[in-house]
This record gives structure tokens, C-alpha cells and sequence, in this order.
């Protein structure tokens, strides 16, 4: 198992638009992010705070990655 690397929620959101998601709304410092194909996740972005490995991994598993598909977007 590869190690993720610590990332904050920006540079998560800038990765996932690669790929085609885009943010539908935003409610508080949780953006909400959609597919064409309808997966969906919500990634929060707290200025210079790093995504948590749990959320991370839940984000990814939400977004059907897998730990290297994202690690190359980044």
C-alpha cells in the first residue's frame, strides 16, 4: 500500500477537477463536488489545514480512485 501524501483541500479540489468533477455548491467551508457520471463527494477547505488520512481515504473510495490514480493528479 502506497502512502498518501498530505494534501489540503484546495490542492484535493484541483485534482479532482483534472478528472472532470466540478464543484456544484459550497455551504460553509464544505464544497460539494460532482461528476458527469454522478459520483459525488464533499471535500472541506480550511485554510492551511491538511486533509486527515481517514477522510482522505473516504474521499477517494466516495470519487471511486484508487491511492495511485490520485497520487498522479497531484
Amino acid at each position: 500500500m502506497s502512502k498518501l501524501p498530505s494534501v489540503t483541500g484546495r490542492e484535493v479540489i484541483t485534482a479532482l477537477k483534472k478528472i472532470g468533477f466540478e464543484v456544484i455548491r459550497i455551504l460553509g467551508s464544505h464544497h460539494f463536488l460532482r461528476h458527469p457520471d454522478d459520483r459525488c463527494t464533499v471535500v472541506p477547505v480550511h485554510s492551511g489545514e491538511t486533509i486527515g488520512i481517514g477522510l482522505l481515504n473516504q474521499i477517494l473510495k466516495d470519487c471511486q480512485l484508487d491511492r495511485e490514480e490520485f497520487r498522479k493528479l497531484i
